[in-house]
């Protein structure tokens, strides 16, 4: 069954669907092994209108999930994360040293979602580091710097791994090493959504046997039915197409290496091929993979070739082998297939240049047979993977929900056998998690909540969108800047900015403070806030009155910065008006989008991520602005209408094609020095005001063409 299908039958499917793309609240989803957490996951990448990026704890992990390390991504260190130590620790402190680059930080700050998978595996310490690293490039105020959080994973399956000697270090400061126990997350109010649809098995006898040891309350009755599937000296025929789960990997290779070095045969050795990075932990296969004729094996990867001939878990026989070819014979196949190379990809996020959108980078791929040795395979690479028949060796479980992964892997209890009876020992179970999953049971939204939450999440929209407070703040530094260091020396100027400040206060803020009332009401009242017409006339109306009103400040930054011998005043002036420079131009290119387009949730969220980044809107900062115009001048009226025209037809059209604000193209200035001086090639054309060397190379070509047809 595809995942679209899944989604309008499966009710909590729908819900998290609805809930993920409505919403900004946290959401940890959750489920029962084979519930369509992975497959929810994929659809989500392919179809959200939310920008996001998709992280996950381990490399395995990562490649699954189509996504990368949270360490990776971050730039964090393996080392434990305590509350309140900083990034730049020094001394015997662990270290926290990283620097991230202009591309990294636009897109933390152009996201609306972090997906976290495997989310049971991720230790609290580290989620509020990502918290601590989310903030210093969002918002300082908010956990997770206000992106929303989508943590998907199962807590009796994989727990965190930590060391005696770290939890020594993190126990006071946190209840349980796992996820939930984070001091950035105990900030929120988040949701759980639970899944309950099992896809992966059908027999509700079998179901139930789960369940009972998923939830620690396997009586005798279930414990004797699961031990008699112990076989004593159980011996499968070799084309039966048993896999062995064990639970340490020195397991897993011994009966490997001893069930290959028996079977009669040459072997050969296939070594992969890798290009780029792609670290070792995160190796899909082996890298050098020997095989023999009859060597049981199993597919790490789906087949990519649209044929459908194998699947990521599907056990079979190897039948031929030369050095450029293995025939695999699945199980219950009468036939072999032929196998080619895989190629699995180690990604990195990075920005399009042209689009602005998020996409993933290729640093580094693997080519191998899509194959590895499964006579035996351990239960933490077993999760995730479905098998017809297996053996279980478990007796020796030593980890939380170690017992319950191993059983689950298993489409029937028939095709299940227990190489040793199982205790109530071996079905180990945290009564931390137990108790957090009772009580997570108790936020999971209807859709009464989630209706309610979308509302609130659309006002909050409108309370970002009308929130003046960010320029202010901006206005505020500059003008307490010249107040108190220049006074003298530019008596007039300091009169004009508090003129300005005045105004502003009177006619921006304090009528956007009223204004948040009405909207807030008007949503209230309405039953289809998003197509409520008078509602959407309001907020029209409301961005068309404060855009003049911002436009003041920007005329007074373009006068420049007052000038000082001081060099650290003169690099804080500078500073707080490119920050007000920032603010203005973001917030006026929101407003005038709002103003033409109306206000729907998906449309905003996505022009907000490409304004958002820094050189989109982008303006020249008042100090590069000064030392441009020193070197050349122009004039102020428009000497040349016809070429001022043709130019200006060609920046719009430009600027549609794109979908972009038209000064973010060439600026108004820009044109005016442009048909006014008629440069004559590349360099005449830098040298005028607000022609950056961005523009020159990207289309600096057509506007010397624009400029010679135009005598």
């Amino acid at each position: 069954m595809n995942e679209q299908k899944r989604s309008t039958e499966n009710p909590e499917l729908a819900l998290a669907w609805r809930f993920v793309s409505d919403t900004g609240t946290h959401l940890f989803l959750t489920g029962k092994a084979g519930t369509g957490k992975t497959t929810f996951l994929k659809r989500l990448k392919s179809e959200s209108p939310k920008r996001m990026i998709v992280l996950a704890p381990t490399g395995i992990a990562a490649i699954n999930a189509g996504g990368v390390t949270i360490h990776s991504f971050f730039q964090l260190p393996f080392a434990p994360f305590l509350p309140g130590a900083s990034f730049t620790a020094g001394g015997s402190a662990p270290s926290f040293r990283y620097r991230f680059g202009k591309e990294k930080i636009n897109i933390l700050r152009s996201i609306d979602l972090l997906v976290i998978d495997e989310i049971s595996m991720v230790r609290a310490d580290l989620l509020d580091a990502v918290d601590e690293v989310m903030r210093r490039y969002r918002d300082r105020t908010k956990p997770f710097g206000g992106v929303q959080l989508l943590m998907i994973g199962d807590l009796q399956q994989l727990a965190p791994v930590v060391k005696d000697e770290e939890w020594q270090m993190l126990k006071t400061h946190y209840a349980t090493p796992y996820f939930f126990s984070s001091k950035a997350l105990e900030e929120t109010t988040y949701c759980t959504i639970e899944l309950k649809t099992v896809y992966r098995q059908s027999d509700s006898d079998f179901l139930n046997l789960l369940n009972s040891i998923r939830e620690n309350r396997a009586g005798s009755e279930v414990m004797e039915t699961l031990n008699r599937r112990y076989v004593p000296g159980f011996r499968p025929a070799r084309d039966d197409g048993y896999i062995r789960l064990v639970t340490h990997n020195a397991q897993a290779q011994r009966i490997n290496d001893h069930e290959l070095e028996v079977l009669p045969g040459r072997s050969f050795a296939y070594r992969a091929s890798i290009e780029g990075k792609f670290p070792e932990l995160a190796y899909p296969t082996d890298l050098l993979l020997e095989l023999k004729p009859g060597a049981q094996v199993m597919f790490v990867k789906n087949d990519t070739s649209g044929e459908h001939r194998y699947y990521n878990g599907m056990i079979g026989e190897v039948t031929a082998l030369s050095s450029q070819s293995i025939e695999v014979r699945p199980q219950g196949s009468p036939s072999a297939i032929s196998v080619q190379q895989e190629e699995w990809s180690n990604a990195r996020y990075v920005l399009d240049e042209e689009s602005k959108e998020i996409r993933e980078e290729v640093e580094g791929t693997f080519r191998q047979y899509p194959l590895k040795l499964a006579w035996a395979i351990t239960i933490h690479k077993s999760q995730g993977l479905t098998f017809d028949k297996a053996i279980i060796d478990a007796s020796g479980s030593f980890a939380h929900g170690q017992t319950y992964v191993a059983l689950s892997r298993c489409r029937t209890l028939q095709g299940l056998v227990l190489s040793a009876p199982l205790s109530s020992r071996a079905i180990i179970s945290d009564a931390q998690v137990d108790a957090f999953t009772d009580e997570a049971r108790q936020t999971m939204p209807d859709n009464r909540r989630l209706s309610s939450l979308a509302r609130s999440y659309y006002v909050q929209l409108l309370d970002e969108l009308f929130d003046f407070s960010s320029p202010a703040i901006a206005l505020s530094r500059y003008v307490r800047l010249v107040d108190e260091h220049l006074f003298r020396l530019y008596p007039k100027l300091l009169q004009s900015m508090k003129s300005e400040s005045a105004h502003f206060a009177d006619e921006v803020i304090k009528v956007a403070r009223k204004f948040s009332l009405q909207y807030t009401r008007l949503v209230e009242a309405s039953a289809d806030y998003q197509a409520d017409t008078h509602l959407q006339e309001r907020i029209s109306a409301a961005a068309a009155y404060f855009t003049p009103r911002l436009q003041p400040l920007q005329t007074l930054l373009q006068e420049g910065c007052p000038g000082t011998d001081n060099k650290e005043l003169k690099k804080k002036l500078h500073e707080a008006a490119d920050e007000l420079q920032h603010q203005l131009a973001l917030k006026l290119a929101l407003l005038k989008f709002v103003q033409h387009e109306g206000f729907q949730t998906a449309s905003y969220l996505k022009k907000k991520a490409l304004l958002s980044i820094d050189d989109a809107p982008s303006t020249p900062s008042p100090a590069k602005r000064k030392k441009k115009e020193a070197a050349i001048t122009v004039p102020s009226d428009v000497l040349h209408p016809r070429l001022y025209q043709r130019l200006i037809a060609w920046r719009n059209a430009e600027a549609a094609r794109l979908g972009l604000p038209v000064y973010t193209v060439l600026q108004q200035k820009a044109v005016l020095g442009i048909s006014n001086l008629r440069p004559a090639d590349k360099a005449a054309l830098l040298r005028i005001p607000y022609v950056g060397q961005k523009v020159v190379e990207k289309y600096g070509d057509d506007i010397l063409a624009t400029v010679r047809s135009c005598p």
